[in-house]
């Protein structure tokens, strides 16, 4: 979920104070020269992109709602020195009121408490809930907030921070697709209860986590966290190679497309996209297509008709011709919301988080999606995968090419925002 609405109303100024992007596109040339099975595809994501992938995680996946979020509000709950807590949606409703009902007790108990949350993003969460969690002591900051006087934050104003990271006493992490409110609560059974899944690591990349917050709280406050309530010493917890792959507006927000764009090259077999928003650009189409030229098999799983923003669904659809054309599978999830943002290549290697195949992702946003380079959980992400596609429907190229002229009129206008989709 994004709060579009804000920064379309800005479309209309944003053209005369210039682009706030992050200055150019690149146009990055790749070519497929091995697989994520070979030594090299690892150490390339680690050298060239970094943080390195580490042994020794053990990542749970945890679907929906009714699953996440009691494991989210355990870990706080039973938090001894730290909770660092970042997030786009915070809002003031149930799930919401579970969550600063669980900080403000840690914070009373003394354990060091740092909630993030966007400014946009979390709009519905409450001003008297920030002043009772500030009176625990939680130290709380709204990422990025708009200042209708100053002219440089105005041409940063839709820089927001998109990640969903959770980290308690330095050493059990949780990331994904979710945030915080009712919207996800319940088990996708229902169009008011979204589809979505969240994941717990223990092990060192959980101090990649760590370091991302900690680069965004500084960021915001000037406060560095560091010490053994932050960073304690991690044992190895479990056999997975993992990464906390975080991009952001400052250091590079495209290093996020360049992950994406190195995995789908490495791509020999099988590619399985799930992506709330996706509203890929023509070097992701072309990365895609080439994929499918060396006969990879790719599937595509999207928001089918229920959606929060219809307008990023019209936009998706307007590009997905060539991909069609080409075989790309593309199918639509029907019982509710479709949430999730995956990427599983040759049952080996899964990217999972907050980033979305689209231009905010990738250009715009604050990210950070989970790598896990282990067949055992890819499998399981691949089954995951696979039951949400018998809940929804392929759209073929015959049907996408013949679809209502009015359709096609609703596409076109919707590209015209896609800088901010």
């Amino acid at each position: 979920m994004r709060v579009i609405p804000a920064a379309l109303a800005l479309s209309a100024l944003l053209p005369l104070i210039g682009c706030t992007g992050t200055g150019h596109v690149i146009h990055y040339q790749l070519r497929h020269e091995y697989g994520v099975h070979d030594p090299q595809f690892p150490l390339t994501m680690g050298s060239l992109l970094g943080p390195a992938l580490l042994p020794g995680n053990k990542v749970d996946t945890l679907v929906n709602g009714d699953r996440f979020f009691p494991a989210m509000l355990d870990a706080i709950r039973a938090a001894k020195r730290s909770v660092n807590l970042e997030t786009y949606i915070y809002w003031s409703d149930t799930i919401g009121a579970e969550f600063t009902d669980a900080l403000v007790d840690r914070a009373r108990a003394g354990v060091k408490c740092h909630v993030l949350i966007d400014a946009l993003g979390s709009l519905k969460f409450k001003p008297e809930d920030v002043e009772r969690m500030k009176a625990a002591g939680v130290h709380f900051r709204r990422y990025n907030p708009p200042k209708m006087f100053d002219p440089g934050a105005l041409l940063s104003v839709d820089h927001r921070t998109h990640r969903k990271l959770l980290i308690v006493d330095g050493r059990v992490g949780f990331t994904g697709g979710a945030g915080i409110a009712d919207d996800w609560r319940g088990d996708a059974d229902s169009p008011h209860h979204w589809r979505d899944t969240q994941f717990r690591i223990e092990g060192p990349a959980v101090a990649q986590l760590q370091a991302a917050f900690a680069d965004n709280w500084v960021q915001e406050t000037g406060q560095v966290l560091y010490g053994d309530d932050y960073f304690p010493k991690l044992a190895p917890a479990g056999d997975h190679w993992a990464q906390l792959f975080a991009s952001s507006v400052r250091g590079g927000s495209e290093s996020m497309l360049l992950m994406f764009l190195l995995s789908l090259t490495a791509a020999e077999r099988d590619v399985r996209l799930a992506h709330a928003y996706f509203v890929p650009d023509q070097t992701t189409i072309d990365a895609l297509l080439e994929a499918r030229k060396r006969g990879v098999r790719v599937r595509v799983l999207t928001v089918g008709a229920i959606t929060d923003l219809p307008v990023v669904r019209r936009a998706s659809r307007a590009k997905w011709g060539d991909l069609l054309k080409a075989g790309v599978e593309i199918h639509e999830y029907q019982p509710t919301m479709y949430h999730c943002k995956t990427l599983i290549v040759d049952g080996l290697w899964v990217s999972i988080g907050s980033a979305n195949m689209d231009n905010r992702s990738f250009r715009l946003n604050d990210e950070a999606n989970l790598n896990v380079l282990d067949p055992k959980f890819a499998a399981e992400q691949e089954r995951l995968f696979d039951a949400d596609l018998a809940k929804s429907r392929r759209v073929t190229y015959e049907e996408w090419e013949n679809r209502p002229l009015g359709e096609r009129l609703l596409e076109g206008a919707a590209r015209l925002f896609e800088w901010q989709l």
